[in-house]
């Protein structure tokens, strides 16, 4: 058996293995400008006087009625360009319609600008970013060439390219129209300049704009996400937690926002000298993480959620919870892996020995899972076993001491 002081110091090197293994993907969740809700800004010309859907207080889904307003506002009067039609089914919302009737316009006469716009703004409201981006762009070269440059074409065109996820051409776009003279703050528009700039790796500028658009609407979750996730990148925790905190309860609705925020509060708990504050920040975080898997109740946030589990010392609640994960023959093996820790600190060592078998062949380079199925059978007296598994281990690490130690305790007993 495991001498008591040996078995301390591997249970030790356990946990922080455990640690480097279990943190897989803390800044891997975003925000994507294709969703729906408080994600992202969808209005395709957001208006002067209300930008912000007042139920949700994030940017709301477009207004197609102003949005064609003021799409028409120089439609040309002749009859053979008259965008009249195409302008009444924008604003009747039959928008395949209107961007088919407008796209008719436009190919009779190229040079009808008026006619691209709408093209492009019934697109939008389809979602068909490409193609409006195209259009708009098109209308804008023909207001430029005109001398008749229209904001609101210039606005709608930074979105299609935002949604489009063509951040480098979005960028010039969203600067110039959230750099207008004497222009109010427009938090929809500032929070996708933020998300270009993020994409763009221009991470100081992001971070300012996203704080401005948080200035200009305090719930506007998706900014707050974002600071969160820059927060937490930079090894900020308490900065990470306080705007993801304010995010999930802007909208408590977004999943990525529960995962991080639990991602945040195990990272500091990790970190945290105080045993106290360590296991605060843990029940914190399975808080959090009880918020995610009620929206999104997949392996990804069960893992994430047997991991606050597993910080807070909830051994069983937390294999309970993974055994459901693990379950599936498709089951990654960081679940597993996660499983077969959480029974072999719920001293449960015949599962853990099956979950962590079922993770060596899920990732067999991976020492760490050597080292705990090696001391699962240890504990056991299946020496030969151990053996085994501590050798294969150590092929993968060979500078590792407490593998050779582990080799060298367990030899002797297996013979």
């Amino acid at each position: 058996m495991i001498e008591k002081s040996t078995g301390y110091k591997m249970a030790h090197k356990l946990f922080r293995s455990f640690l480097a293994l279990a943190f897989i993907f803390p800044f891997s969740a975003s925000f994507a400008l294709g969703q729906s809700g408080s994600v992202r800004p969808r209005r395709v010309n957001p208006p002067p006087e209300s930008t912000t859907n007042t139920e949700t207080n994030q940017p709301a889904t477009p207004n197609n009625s102003r949005a064609s307003a003021s799409a028409s506002r120089t439609a040309p009067a002749s009859s053979s360009s008259d965008t009249t039609r195409a302008y009444a089914l924008l604003q009747q919302r039959q928008y395949a319609a209107a961007a088919t009737e407008a796209k008719r316009l436009s190919a009779a006469d190229p040079n009808n600008s008026e006619a691209w716009k709408i093209a492009g703004f019934a697109e939008m409201s389809l979602r068909q970013y490409d193609e409006a981006a195209v259009d708009l762009q098109r209308a804008l070269d023909l207001q430029r060439a005109a001398n008749q440059e229209d904001p609101n074409t210039v606005d709608a065109l930074a979105q299609a390219y935002s949604y489009a996820k063509k951040f480098d051409q979005a960028l010039p776009l969203l600067i110039a129209a959230t750099g207008r003279a004497g222009a109010q703050p427009n938090a929809d528009m500032l929070y996708l300049r933020g998300v270009a700039q993020y994409q763009l790796n221009q991470t100081d500028d992001a971070e300012r704009s996203f704080k401005a658009a948080v200035s200009a609407n305090p719930k506007m979750a998706g900014a707050l996400f974002y600071l969160g996730q820059i927060a937490l990148k930079r090894n900020e925790t308490d900065a990470a937690i306080a705007a993801l905190n304010r995010a999930t309860l802007a909208d408590p609705r977004v999943a990525q926002a529960w995962e991080l925020l639990t991602s945040a509060y195990l990272q500091r708990a990790d970190a945290q000298t105080d045993a106290a504050r360590a296991q605060a920040d843990y029940l914190s975080a399975v808080r959090a993480a009880e918020s995610l898997m009620r929206l999104r109740p997949d392996e990804r946030s069960t893992l994430v959620y047997g991991r606050a589990l597993i910080g807070s010392k909830q051994y069983e609640r937390a294999a309970e919870t993974l055994e459901r994960a693990a379950s599936s023959t498709n089951a990654q093996g960081e679940t597993l892996y996660m499983l077969g820790f959480a029974y072999v600190n719920a001293k449960n060592y015949p599962k853990a020995v099956s979950a962590l078998e079922r993770a060596a062949t899920k990732m067999p380079d991976n020492v760490n899972v050597y080292r705990l199925l090696g001391y699962a059978y240890e504990v056991q007296r299946q020496y030969a076993k151990a053996l085994a598994a501590y050798q294969k281990g150590l092929a993968l690490a060979p500078d590792d001491a407490e593998l050779k130690e582990s080799v060298a305790r367990v030899t002797p007993q297996a013979r």
